[in-house]
């Protein structure tokens, strides 16, 4: 396992893996966000901003902007009263956010690789009236959708850290699983 002071060897092509894969786990939730909040296409931006990058685009200032426009989005949600819209257009930002993941091995990283899927896991559990069983069963489908470059590059960070509440607790137990899945791989004959 990696500590504070170790940099962290990382690919573009594993840069953009790990962007799919959070778009992929953050799809879902914009269907949370525009029920609730039809006229905003922040989130929507943010996550087609992403896929771009996963399929090719470069790194732009143009991606960091749909991040934190998806984010502004999340907090006019949140003020709102609106909180599965606004875990959902996190979500969106955790998918926008994976192409900056940093070759730092921080505990904090993971939410990089993993923050879109507690996100919507947490968005989609507060829509089913905060019924943990939606949100474990998005995680398992997120489990399921991590190809192994994803799971690769999430066993070079320390594990993902305490806090931040449910999500958090969606976020250590898709990390936990994760890591778990790879170690019975690696251990097959």
């Amino acid at each position: 396992m990696a500590d504070d002071s170790t940099t962290i060897e990382l690919s573009l092509s594993e840069l953009r893996e790990v962007a799919s894969y959070a778009v992929a786990c953050a799809r879902p939730a914009l269907a949370v966000f525009e029920q609730e909040r039809p006229d905003d296409q922040r989130p929507r931006a943010a996550i087609e901003a992403a896929q771009a990058f996963a399929d090719g685009a470069k790194r732009t200032k143009a991606l960091r902007d749909n991040a934190w426009a998806a984010w502004r989005a999340a907090q006019e949600a949140h003020e709102a009263g609106q909180t599965a819209a606004s875990d959902a257009a996190r979500a969106a930002v955790g998918a926008a956010s994976a192409a900056f993941l940093h070759p730092l091995a921080k505990a904090t990283q993971v939410k990089h690789i993993l923050g879109a899927a507690a996100h919507t896991a947490r968005a989609l559990e507060l829509c089913a009236g905060d019924d943990p069983a939606i949100g474990a069963t998005h995680i398992t489908r997120s489990q399921a959708l991590a190809p192994p470059v994803v799971v690769d590059v999430l066993r070079r960070y320390p594990t993902a850290p305490n806090g931040g509440g449910r999500v958090g607790e969606l976020l250590r137990q898709l990390d936990a699983s994760l890591r778990r899945s790879s170690t019975a791989e690696s251990h097959r004959p």
